[in-house]
């Protein structure tokens, strides 16, 4: 019993010692891994990706999603050193890249590296609709929930050990892990999706970011009513199995509406 009790005191100190602070709620999440790691492998993910997928010939939708992208991204900075943690943000490389494909999908890596499918362009219509989506998905990746998510795949499957141990011995699964971890799990036949509870958290600071940026966040009710109802039979868009879009969502982004509309401003 005494053993036990010891090996349970390591494993709850490691998992203590592997938390950090979400910047949105205050929530604590398991951290496992180390921001500049995160960032490496995000960089090296994200060009293999670019290299292996096609780039959108149509300039005027690759532009909107450069210049909503660029919008978001100035009070990202804004909001954060409103809140002193400029500090999460060092070694950003911002990128915005608009894929040509169906699939109604969309995400951002760890360092600003986003990818909107064309796919998803019929629900968000113009540059407010773009903003949800790339609002929601920016602040997933400001709150770590990839990380929290590959984190606890890490801990499950491996133990928990170091993402350079694991890069090294299971390669493989790492790179599952981590495709899954950030919405490209379709060709590896998983998907994690995310809990509730980083649902809210990306709600809200998504709409905060696009209401600092001049975007209306009340569309975001418009946006999320067309992708309820493009689900079809037992199939919905890929990025909805990630991102549960019911009225349950909706109810809560409704509910949040008056904290986030005080940084809304028409222009």
């Amino acid at each position: 019993m005494k053993k036990r009790s010891y090996y349970l005191y390591l494993l709850i100190l490691f998992f203590l010692i592997s938390c950090s602070t979400v910047p949105v709620t205050g929530r604590m999440q398991l951290n496992l891994i180390p921001a500049d790691s995160m960032l490496s492998m995000s960089y090296q993910e994200y060009d293999k990706f670019l290299k292996s997928n096609k780039l959108s010939t149509n300039t005027v939708e690759a532009n909107r999603v450069k210049r909503v992208g660029k919008n978001i991204e100035q009070e990202v900075y804004r909001y954060f050193s409103g809140i002193n943690k400029t500090q999460e943000l060092s070694g950003y490389k911002w990128e915005y890249n608009l894929v040509e494909s169906k699939d109604v999908n969309a995400w951002c890596m760890p360092g600003g590296k986003v990818v909107i499918y064309t796919g998803i362009l019929p629900m968000t219509l113009d540059d407010t609709g773009l903003a949800v989506v790339m609002g929601h998905e920016i602040a997933h990746a400001i709150a770590q929930h990839g990380n929290e998510r590959m984190s606890q795949q890490l801990a499950l499957q491996m133990g928990g050990q170091a993402l350079a141990t694991a890069v090294s011995t299971q390669p493989a699964l790492t790179q599952q892990l981590w495709m899954a971890a950030f919405g490209l799990g379709s060709q590896v036949g998983i998907l994690l999706p995310y809990s509730r509870l980083q649902e809210n958290e990306a709600d809200l600071l998504g709409l905060t970011f696009m209401a600092m940026a001049g975007y209306d966040p009340r569309k975001a009710i418009d946006f999320w009513e067309r992708m309820t109802k493009s689900k079809t039979g037992q199939t919905p868009p890929e990025w909805l199995s990630t991102h549960p879009a019911d009225q349950t969502r909706i109810q809560h982004i409704k509910s949040i509406m008056p904290s986030v509309m005080k940084y809304y401003k028409a222009g």
